[in-house]
């Protein structure tokens, strides 16, 4: 390292990073923001000829190729690699000889002059994420896939120091309710990697189908991955026919898994898979009858969108078929061996995950094996019953080298302090997991829930609850009252009974996936709403460079309309600042020219419904909402 570097490194070490005030510039717009941003004065200007310095190291090289390759197809300019030209080169990465306690293992230094870019870092992960932040840096155009020099690229002088809140940084991609191929799964993994994220969560297998590959028992993908093709309102279709052909689904080879994994680790990414037991496992038992403690399992087909869980009664799911595994069969827990012996070969990540979650209990409690598993077990209730069941599996993961980790329905039976506690439903049990001493990824539905609705339902796709990004952006992921020393970090759920194909999943992840990202990587103190809005903004612009689809529900205002005697009362709360709202009762398209909502409004006794728009400085901006009022006229 030579003596500059040095140099800067000392001087970093002497301020105080956390009172470093954000300077923002038209073209300093990063997802998710650093740790420390300071401008300086002037701007590199990006030559016509490039130069990557990869200091002789080999390791550098997939990095320096990955901005060698943005660069060069963007601009059409020629970019080289080039060794033991350290002091020529435009581009600069190189690995601490000293490692700074500040950056740990993900974190870099940013820095930017007149004649080029130095990244360093302590590790390869660490020049990844500034190379990262470089791309940022430069215009929109450079995520494109076609040759577009038509202005002078420049970028401003600055120094970044940036590293991580916490070390899980996560999406979970649910695979089973619909099948996403390879590449749709690796284009799903870049798009991560820009923000930062480190772990993909894969949820494959459910009651809608087994997506991978289990070599003892192929009936698991022959049987479990195919069901009837239904389109419409997941969750109200109606049931198979037995002349219906069961074609739609798939699955990933053993081969294809092992290449994905290979992907995603090239982009500092890992793979947590889940097998989720012993609730969701429909598709198992039709391929395996023998798997559950109810006659006539053998009937079953798997799940193609019809409702098999009654959720009226509030609380646990009452079944309306025996969706779960048998915790009273011993051919279960050979099954499950096996099956964990195989899956945790395909996925190096220390942890595996095992579901837990909604196991219903109505046929437990009908069973006579379980009754006699309980006499035997000295077990009390279904509670304590499932805790049995995880308990024998927790062993089994542990006996591969790795450790367990499930949804926080787990914590309702003792289990070993190295599992850890997947905390979806309610803070509290965060607080309950980490005072337990378990290790906790948050991802309470309230703020993570992708998969929720993100603007008015006559925009989106029906969900029973909505998630808009000012509340993502919410999200703290230590609760109080918890230990921070055991929160992992946190990641966002995509659960996919309403996400047909990979660009509504595209649409519902896109910018909900930029707050969390801010949320897991930046410090608290850092966040600041008006400016992320127009950093996502800016990032609309990244991701129609790259065909990535997002959803712009933040320029849609949120509807509310309520009752007062007979009458109804409209109410419009735009999501950011700088918005016109405009509407019309009279069933035509509103544009800015009708009335301007400033209030509360009466809506007309007879009008049928409410149109609305949104414009920003003239011009159109949001969608059109058109709200029916049969929506609200049975509600008291």
């Amino acid at each position: 390292m030579n003596k500059r570097i040095l140099n800067l490194l000392a001087f970093l070490f002497t301020i105080n990073m956390f009172a470093v005030d954000r300077i923002w510039s038209e073209n300093i717009s990063i997802i998710p923001e650093p740790v420390s941003i300071k401008k300086e004065q002037g701007n590199f200007i990006l030559p016509q000829n490039i130069s990557i310095s990869i200091s002789g190291e080999k390791a550098y090289e997939p990095i320096a190729r990955f901005i060698q390759t943005k660069i060069s197809v963007a601009t059409g300019r020629k970019v080289s690699l080039i060794q033991n030209k350290f002091k020529s080169a435009t581009i600069k990465l190189f690995l601490n000889s000293e490692k700074d306690s500040v950056l740990g293992d993900e974190g870099y230094i940013l820095s930017v002059n007149k004649k080029g870019v130095n990244i360093s870092a302590n590790q390869l992960a660490g020049l990844y994420y500034g190379a990262k932040s470089l791309i940022q840096l430069f215009p929109p155009e450079i995520e494109r896939n076609d040759n577009n020099w038509s202005k002078q690229w420049s970028i401003p002088c600055l120094l970044i120091v940036d590293y991580p809140r916490f070390g899980w940084r996560g999406l979970m991609l649910d695979a089973s309710r619909h099948f996403f191929t390879v590449e749709e799964t690796k284009k799903y993994i870049d798009t991560m990697s820009c923000y930062k994220f480190n772990i993909l969560h894969w949820h494959l297998t459910d009651d809608d189908g087994w997506r991978i590959e289990i070599k003892k028992y192929p009936k698991l993908t022959e049987v479990g991955a195919w069901r009837v093709k239904r389109e419409g309102n997941y969750g109200t279709f109606i049931p198979p026919l037995p002349s219906e052909p069961r074609e739609y689904g798939g699955y990933y080879s053993q081969e294809q898994i092992k290449e994905i994994v290979a992907y995603a680790k090239e982009r500092f990414i890992q793979i947590v898979p889940e097998i989720d037991v012993p609730g969701h496992s429909l598709a198992a038992i039709v391929a395996y009858p023998e798997l559950s403690c109810t006659e006539g399992a053998e009937d079953y087909v798997v799940r193609s969108g019809e409702a098999i869980l009654d959720w009226t009664g509030g609380g646990r799911p009452k079944a309306l078929v025996d969706n779960t595994l048998c915790p009273a069969n011993e051919k279960v827990y050979e099954f499950m061996r096996n099956v964990i012996d195989e899956v945790a070969e395909l996925f190096p990540f220390g942890y595996f995950h095992i579901g837990g979650d909604e196991a219903p209990y109505n046929f437990w409690e009908g069973s006579p094996q379980i009754k006699q598993l309980m006499e035997k077990e000295h077990l009390k209730n279904m509670a304590e019953v499932q805790a049995y069941f995880n308990k024998r599996l927790e062993k089994m993961v542990m006996a591969k080298g790795k450790k367990m980790i499930g949804w926080d329905e787990i914590l309702e039976g003792s289990i070993n302090s190295t599992t850890a506690v997947m905390c979806w439903r309610d803070e509290k049990y965060a607080v309950d997991a980490t005072n337990a001493k378990h290790h906790v990824v948050m991802s309470p539905n309230k703020y993570t829930y992708i998969d929720y609705m993100q603007g008015d339902i006559s925009t989106e796709t029906p969900i029973f609850r909505s998630l808009r990004l000012n509340q993502v952006y919410k999200f703290e992921p230590i609760p109080a009252g918890a230990d921070s020393a055991y929160i992992l970090g946190g990641q966002g759920n995509l659960w996919t009974e309403q996400i047909f194909n990979n660009r509504q999943a595209e649409y519902m992840t896109w910018p909900r996936g930029f707050a969390i990202s801010e949320a897991l990587w930046s410090p608290s103190h850092k966040k600041d709403w008006n400016q992320f809005v127009k950093k996502t903004e800016n990032h609309f612009v990244r991701l129609d460079n790259r065909s990535i689809k997002y959803s712009p529900a933040i320029y849609d205002p949120i509807v509310n309309i309520h009752r007062k005697g007979d009458m109804y009362w409209l109410t419009l709360t735009p999501e950011i600042e700088g918005l016109d709202i405009h509407l019309s009762f009279d069933g035509s398209a509103p544009d800015n020219y009708y009335p301007k909502y400033n209030e509360p409004i009466l809506i007309p006794i007879d009008a049928q419904s409410v149109k609305i728009v949104t414009y920003r400085n003239g011009k159109v901006i949001g969608r059109q909402l058109a709200i029916p009022m049969e929506r609200y006229k049975n509600k008291k």
